[in-house]
């Protein structure tokens, strides 16, 4: 398939994917979506979801209780998009970057970019002037609209040519005061191809080592109308709310794509944290919430003390959801967590199920739209019951910014996730680890969350990672990293109280060797476990 004409001035985005000869193949049409040749992510979220639903709807709320409608939403980002292009000069294709708390005002930079033609490379508030520096420069930004609380950071990463706009402050080209000085005018949006790269999401960093995720127009929209469509089925009058910062497209997707796509709206909350999102939900009436399995967990001491009963959809991913937290979390409040599987590679969850199509234990089925199956280190399916490597396809797939891992992660036209997983006979996938979490102790295989289930299923363990530690006669032994609640003490009676609890689940072998007691794990903003800071 060659790649339609672009309308990128700045054609940098094209110019740095990887050859095609090393893309992943793409699926289209039923039960998938297939779009034309031209489409703007950007005016399809915003304007052409207007005409469907009108301009008086909710789009956005913040904590305060503020709540802009969808029609004061496009006049925003219609200012601003002007003001890009008008006054700060980008064109299209520019990448420009978008850093701040997670706000209105943020989503609406984020959508403005889109109707401008330019690229998004959407980064934390919390991420310091060395990665910053690294992201700019592996991205060649040359603007960044930043949230004036969180614009020291990014003026200390000293990037060569970035010109920094910020909003939210007092002075005089603050980016909202010269959006205030644009015409309400509709800005029309560019009309770019659908394959003209919209965004560069770098990886959250469970690794250590960032990679810029590549993706279109048409990718933002096939994951809403993938996953959100046909899974979750959203409704107009839904509140979404959630965790995950929209630097994540975890975050991205769940607070702004898939709300705007369905007509409805979204709770953007600056503090989201475990103890924030309750009150949020009781206070707001969300009923769509997006968080991690950490989260979940966490919430379930203190569900009972707030009015959860707008919720109806309760969606987990980030890292594997453990089953006795989906039936932990079903006890107290009724509700079936909807689990999935996702990738910044892939932009969102490629399976998953809901209701009754979903499966304790187990991560569910193919997303209608993808595919999927489990093979050998040859690329050879492997037959059900047989741990392997997961390898997915569908209409989104992984385009590397100018990496060599590429090679890595699209093979024969599959995508790698890098996950272990074992198909079961009725075709639902079910998580062991991380194919690098998989751990090798004296001849025997470990799966690391295997571990950490049976360690969850003690009530005195609230967070619980396990890997493996080199060892001279083993080759691996395994570790145990465990955040006890308050006021157990972290002895070695204690440790071998839980070891005893691991052997009374699982076979000897996989009992932790050690038990290391810490205040919290090592984690990503959107709660993804860091094991390589363990194993280091």
């Amino acid at each position: 398939m060659d790649l339609t004409p672009s309308a990128h001035l700045d054609t940098f985005p094209r110019d740095h994917l990887p050859p095609r000869e090393q893309w992943p193949d793409l699926l289209f049409g039923p039960p998938g979506p297939r779009y034309p040749e031209r489409v703007n992510c950007g005016v399809e979220l915003l304007d052409r979801t207007i005409e469907r639903f009108g301009e008086g709807r909710p789009a956005f709320r913040d904590g305060s209780g503020a709540v802009w409608s969808y029609g004061e939403l496009r006049e925003r980002v219609d200012r601003i998009a002007r003001t890009l292009t008008s006054d700060l000069g980008v064109v299209p294709g520019n990448r420009v970057l978008l850093r701040g708390p997670t706000t209105p005002w943020l989503a609406a930079c984020w959508l403005a970019v889109m109707k401008a033609g330019a690229v998004a490379v959407t980064v934390l508030a919390q991420q310091r002037p060395r990665e910053l520096a690294v992201m700019c420069e592996m991205a060649a930004v040359g603007h960044a609209l930043c949230d004036i609380r969180s614009v020291d950071d990014l003026v200390k990463a000293e990037v060569p040519g970035l010109r920094v706009t910020a909003y939210g402050g007092d002075a005089s080209d603050d980016l909202l005061r010269l959006a205030a000085r644009r015409p309400p005018d509709p800005y029309e949006g560019v009309d770019t191809a659908a394959d003209d790269v919209a965004l560069i999401a770098f990886t959250s960093g469970t690794t250590g080592r960032p990679k810029g995720c590549m993706h279109f127009h048409r990718d933002v929209l096939a994951v809403a109308d993938t996953f959100s469509a046909q899974v979750l089925k959203p409704e107009p009058d839904d509140l979404f709310g959630g965790s995950p910062p929209l630097g994540f497209t975890f975050g991205l997707g769940g607070l702004v794509v898939f709300p705007l796509r369905a007509g409805a709206s979204t709770l953007l909350l600056e503090q989201a944290g475990p103890k924030h999102l309750l009150p949020a939900v009781a206070e707001h009436r969300v009923s769509v919430l997006f968080t991690a399995p950490t989260a979940y967990r966490a919430m379930l001491d203190d569900v009972d003390a707030y009015d959860t009963s707008s919720l109806r959809l309760c969606v987990s991913a980030g890292e594997n959801l453990p089953e006795a937290t989906w039936h932990a979390w079903r006890e107290r409040t009724g509700l079936r967590l909807i689990n999935g599987i996702g990738a910044t590679e892939l932009l969102h969850i490629f399976i998953s199920a809901a209701g009754d199509a979903f499966r304790p234990g187990t991560t569910g089925v193919p997303v209608p739209g993808w595919h999927a199956r489990v093979v050998d280190a040859a690329g050879r399916p492997v037959p059900d019951g047989e741990e392997g490597l997961l390898a997915v396809r569908g209409p989104v797939g992984c385009r590397y910014l100018a990496d060599e891992r590429q090679r890595e992660y699209v093979r024969d036209g599959w995508n790698l996730t890098g996950d272990t997983y074992v198909r079961e006979p009725d075709g639902c996938l079910r998580y062991v680890a991380r194919a690098d979490d998989m751990i090798i102790s004296a001849g025997y295989n470990i799966a690391g969350p295997q571990v950490e289930e049976a360690l969850l299923a003690h009530p005195d363990v609230l967070e619980a990672a396990v890997v493996g530690r080199a060892d001279e006669l083993r080759g691996q032994v395994v570790v145990a990293y465990t955040v006890l609640r308050d006021g157990l003490p972290r002895d070695e009676d204690t440790a071998e109280a839980l070891r005893a609890f691991v052997r009374s689940r699982l076979v000897p072998y996989k009992c932790p060797r050690d038990i290391v007691f810490l205040d919290a794990l090592p984690r990503t903003a959107t709660g993804k476990l860091q094991r390589f800071k363990l194993r280091a």
